[in-house]
């Protein structure tokens, strides 16, 4: 018992099993605090912060995009890395740029989610993962 709590073998299927509960865990949360961005979008309304300066409906558009299909992509291990890309650069902004002055308390969430993200992202979707299943296994 002890083994499959003490991860070694990094190809085993404890390792799998915590790569779908990190992805399940970090893309199903994101879901029901962000659609109301989706409806916002959905009722013509376009205005959002611009911290990048490239708009403020384009902002509105990559949020709703990092934050609703690409949590879904994830949750489902499908496109992992592509997914995760959007999602990494979104955090990475909340964290530095929206709320750069902002205290630790307040960042903390974004900064959760970027090193979850970055995690995913070295690691892989898994064995339990839509890729896996659609285009074969990568090794970790």
């Amino acid at each position: 018992m002890r083994q499959f709590f003490a991860v070694t073998d990094y190809n085993g299927t404890p390792a799998h099993i915590a790569l779908l509960v990190m992805r399940v865990g970090f893309g199903l949360p994101m879901l029901p605090h962000r659609f109301a961005k989706w409806q916002r979008l959905s009722a013509g309304e376009t205005s959002l912060a611009d911290p990048i300066g490239i708009g403020e409906y384009p902002s509105l558009l990559l949020a709703v995009f990092a934050e609703v299909i690409c949590s879904v992509l994830l949750t489902l291990g499908l496109l992992h890395w592509l997914a995760l890309l959007p999602l990494i650069i979104l955090t990475t902004v909340a964290a530095f740029i929206v709320h750069a002055q902002d205290a630790l308390d307040v960042k903390e969430h974004a900064l959760l989610y970027l090193f979850a993200y970055l995690h995913m992202w070295w690691l892989g979707a898994g064995k339990y993962s839509l890729d896996a299943l659609l285009f074969g296994l990568r090794k970790m």
